[in-house]
């Protein structure tokens, strides 16, 4: 995924409302829309260097959105608008080793009455639904977690598509981990308990659990590496 523009780079002031943070640019604050609803938990020090960018849209309210924020020298995309695009083009550019060139991509595919999944990919023989999540928690050196806080619109997609399971798609939760300094991921059980238990039971109904970090790069974010999932029993 590419950016629409150059990046802007700033220092991180404070979160507030939850949607809305103040970010230094030279000696000017700005008001910058904060497009992630968790907690971020660990990313939001005031200091941090953060990277933002500017719409094109005259229409809205906020010409500035956060994107990334950098921990510990470490980059971390909070922009969860991306992610689906970060995996969309990974599917198109063969990123994901489990999907070949072969397969046509359907983004935001409905199932059901009241559910839709983030992508619909299909060969000849098989069709596969894939959920996406956004990772950015890391509380132990090495390991990416999720959720950074209770997610019953999460718990919500676990069941559905144990569902589309049953109806003999293949299933996917992708955690695409917006940084680079992990070898493995886990669930937070702690944060979310349920989320956990019900993702260790949709294991053993055929859920395939795959975990890839980025890489970042002026122009943009891309799906790296494939990386280790750890299932908490």
């Amino acid at each position: 995924m590419n950016f629409d523009n150059k990046l802007i780079p700033g220092l991180f002031i404070k979160r507030y409302k939850r949607f809305f943070v103040d970010v230094r640019v030279n000696n000017q604050i700005l008001t910058v829309h904060c497009p992630n609803t968790g907690s971020m938990h660990g990313l939001l020090d005031q200091g941090n260097k953060v990277w933002i960018s500017k719409s094109n849209n005259p229409k809205r309210k906020l010409k500035y959105t956060l994107e990334i924020i950098e921990v510990k020298k470490t980059k971390v995309g909070i922009n969860t608008h991306s992610t689906n695009k970060i995996v969309h083009d990974a599917l198109q550019n063969n990123l994901i080793k489990q999907f070949n060139n072969n397969m046509d991509i359907k983004p935001e595919t409905k199932f059901g009455a009241n559910t839709r999944f983030d992508f619909l990919v299909s060969s000849k023989k098989y069709q596969s639904f894939i959920e996406v999540k956004n990772v950015t928690l890391s509380r132990k050196r090495n390991l990416a977690e999720f959720p950074d806080a209770e997610t019953s619109r999460g718990l919500k997609h676990i069941g559905e598509l144990i569902k589309a399971s049953k109806k003999k798609f293949k299933v996917y939760i992708l955690f695409v981990i917006q940084r680079n300094d992990c070898n493995s991921f886990s669930i937070a059980k702690d944060i979310d308990p349920n989320y956990a238990n019900a993702l260790s039971k949709a294991v053993k109904n055929n859920l395939k659990i795959l975990c890839y970090d980025c890489k970042f790069s002026p122009k943009g974010i891309k799906l790296n590496r494939q990386i280790k999932f750890i299932l908490n029993e």
